[in-house]
């Protein structure tokens, strides 16, 4: 029968011929991931079910990048169960302080996830590595306590949305404004356990930068995950950086979808969510609202394109005296880029403060939590009710250009209107 991107990836992982959706599988997974915060748990479930060895110790991957350089006791104490964890198991993949880096910009950028995989991550923007052309989906910590015993999950087969991109983006405008756009049309529920597939012409015009972006927050529209059609631009992103073989799936032709999605990349403007759900979408030149803090970074958007999207905008100028400005590169080979390329001066002579990887003030963890009443636009992914602080902050979603932009004038601000 014909099949979707996803549906020929569990297939294959499932050892079947064919699948459907809503069909109950047992497929095998190239990767597992946890990060501080949910490995620890896994550990402990790992332990109560008995297991005394992991599946395949190149195929675990730990990443500490929530709460390090740690923030608390209870942070440090956490990020120590991963460390005698990974010490015990020898897990090869364990990235601590100092060669860490946000673990969904970490694992594409170290080539350890690649086109076909099949990958579960205790973190719900696991979704990221669709951008490959992988399967790649969020699971709770018990699921990958089992998935590191035993290499394998159950997935419910997803039936799927087709997004066809066509046209080109404008300036200043980027990925980010692409998947707004696209929760704001269909809702934070509109793709609830489907797979988000994007195709179309105008795919080639979006950099690995952009469909990471695009695919990292696949997950606020409710989805199972997202996928990229793999093209010569994913594969000149794989060569030489991807660790193993990779295998290219395409959908069939007849592929059922439950529906399909136009989009045209050229009519995009800057966009941002405003609180308290990613679906609340606006034009960024729409209201001029005052904001107390601006974040660039996270697993969204902290990658080099990121950067320097920020840097065109902030050069040579000075941010808004009322405003605080966090700048978070996403790892830490990215981070040394931004030194050599001379970014982390300007945003330092701009009045940014520049940080070490790091999701901290994402979720509210640490290094920027707002205070009661306090505005934050961010290039974050999740704008929820207390999400960055205290219970009355807002934030504001929106790409790096506007963020940036915002830091300027301490409003939120198209980016259009500032220029390089």
């Amino acid at each position: 029968m014909a099949m979707t991107m996803t549906q020929k990836i569990l297939a294959a992982h499932a050892g079947l011929e064919s699948v459907k959706p809503g069909q109950l599988i047992m497929a095998d997974l190239d990767e597992v991931l946890g990060n501080d915060i949910t490995t620890p748990v896994a550990i402990n479930e790992f332990e109560k079910a008995g297991f005394d060895s992991v599946y395949d110790n190149d195929k675990i991957n730990i990443v500490l990048d929530h709460f390090v350089p740690n923030k608390d006791i209870k942070a440090a104490m956490q990020s120590k169960a991963c460390r005698d964890f990974s010490k015990k198991h020898d897990i090869k993949n364990f990235f601590d302080v100092g060669k860490m880096g946000i673990e969904h910009a970490l694992l594409p950028e170290q080539g350890i996830v690649t086109a076909g995989d099949c990958i579960i991550g205790a973190d719900s923007h696991t979704c990221t590595y669709g951008a490959l052309g992988a399967f790649s989906t969020g699971v709770g910590s018990t699921d990958m306590a089992a998935g590191m015993a035993t290499g394998k999950a159950w997935f419910k087969v997803p039936s799927a949305i087709k997004v066809n991109l066509i046209g080109k983006l404008q300036p200043y405008v980027s990925g980010k404004d692409v998947i707004l756009h696209l929760i704001g049309m269909i809702g934070v529920d509109g793709a609830l356990y489907k797979s988000l597939e994007f195709s179309g012409e105008g795919v080639s015009s979006l950099s690995m930068d952009d469909r990471l972006c695009i695919c990292n927050m696949a997950i606020e529209a409710g989805a199972k995950n997202g996928i990229f059609e793999v093209d010569d631009i994913t594969i000149d992103y794989l060569k030489n950086r991807s660790q193993r073989e990779y295998t290219i799936y395409k959908a069939d032709e007849d592929a059922e979808y439950e529906k399909e999605i136009t989009i045209d990349l050229s009519r995009l403007v800057p966009t941002v969510s405003y609180p308290h759900l990613p679906e609340n979408t606006h034009p960024a030149s729409e209201n001029k609202i005052k904001v107390d803090q601006v974040v660039i970074g996270s697993c969204t958007n902290g990658r080099m394109e990121d950067m320097k999207a920020a840097y065109q905008i902030l050069k040579g100028r000075q941010i808004a005296s009322d405003v605080r400005v966090i700048i978070i590169p996403a790892t830490m080979q990215i981070y040394k880029e931004c030194i050599q390329k001379g970014y982390t001066e300007a945003f330092i002579d701009a009045g940014c403060v520049v940080s070490t990887p790091t999701c901290g003030p994402c979720l509210g963890g640490y290094m920027g939590i707002l205070a009661e009443n306090e505005v934050c636009i961010s290039t974050t992914n999740r704008n929820f009710v207390g999400r960055m602080g205290h219970i009355s902050s807002s934030i504001y979603l929106a790409s790096p250009y506007t963020a940036a932009a915002s830091a300027l004038t301490g409003y939120i601000t198209d980016p259009r209107s500032i220029g390089e």
